[in-house]
């Protein structure tokens, strides 16, 4: 396949603090890593929420790491989604967002929910059953809006329009909102007919993946990424296509989002981890 072109300060707790993943901060910051491939100076700065049930805090970072370290850009880490605020995003001028907006305060078995082997893994009725919550609020939402719309760039990735369904100021800016997905599956990722920086020249590629399905709100015309389930399989009413990605201006700054991002392999496919690296440049304004 061819490839197109290529005391405490607050940023010390992010990087320092560890608490349990009831909701405190982890020690999580590239740290050792972005020491070894990214200078850190008086460039751009990025932060990341990120981890969720579903979604391991680690493959995650293991993959963003890679991601900015080839950029040179320093990047640090939070899965303290209920500590985070306007405070969190002092100093950074990127934020990334790769979680849903679902806590499970009774606890859970594992992180699959669907599986006849979690509903057999121990006795009924010896575990809680599992119930989410939202997290989100709305001056949460406020803070992601007014970063984003005082300069800030935000890079919604895979699945954090679910957060959209808890704040009407997220999704404001995150321009969507979760609407379901089936299981993992194949599908092909292209780019649409609207051209644009972040996907000129690239090449349709496969995936095996969460197809999401997002309720898209703002114009069409933003929209650069589009799936397709070329075996014809659909999910529910929804047909076989779906909203991939988008990108705008949004006040002074800028929004992309992009959906693939289930696993490692995704993120790390080569086109699209090529279309990362562009999205976080056209964020920043260096494409």
């Amino acid at each position: 396949m061819k490839i197109f072109a290529k005391g405490m300060s607050r940023r010390a707790l992010v990087q320092a603090t560890g608490l349990a993943a009831g909701g405190g901060l982890i020690g999580m910051a590239a740290g050792a890593a972005q020491s070894q491939s990214v200078r850190r100076g008086a460039g751009p700065r990025a932060i990341a929420l990120v981890g969720d049930r579903y979604h391991n805090a680690d493959y995650i970072r293991v993959s963003l790491d890679k991601l900015f370290g080839e950029l040179n850009i320093p990047i640090d880490y939070t899965i303290a989604y209920d500590k985070f605020s306007a405070e969190t995003l002092k100093g950074y001028q990127l934020l990334l967002i790769l979680r849903d907006g679902m806590i499970w305060p009774a606890g859970y078995l594992g992180p699959d929910a669907y599986g006849h082997y979690e509903a057999n893994l121990e006795e009924p009725k010896a575990f809680p059953a599992p119930v989410p919550v939202m997290w989100a609020t709305e001056e949460q939402g406020a803070a992601v809006r007014d970063f984003v719309n005082a300069g800030g760039g935000f890079y919604a990735l895979h699945n954090c329009a679910h957060i959209s369904l808890a704040s009407k100021n997220y999704r404001d800016v995150m321009g969507g909102a979760y609407d379901g997905h089936p299981p993992q599956r194949p599908f092909r990722v292209q780019a649409t007919a609207n051209r644009h920086p972040i996907t000129e020249g690239m090449q349709p590629f496969m995936v095996n993946d969460e197809q999401h399905y997002p309720i898209y709100d703002k114009d069409p015309k933003y929209q650069i990424l589009e799936a397709e389930n070329v075996d014809g399989l659909t999910y529910e009413n929804k047909g076989t296509k779906s909203v991939a990605g988008w990108a705008y201006d949004y006040g002074k700054g800028r929004v992309v989002h992009t959906m693939p991002g289930h696993n490692i392999h995704v993120l790390w496919q080569p086109q699209y981890f090529e279309i990362q690296k562009r999205a976080v440049r056209w964020l920043l304004r260096q494409l």
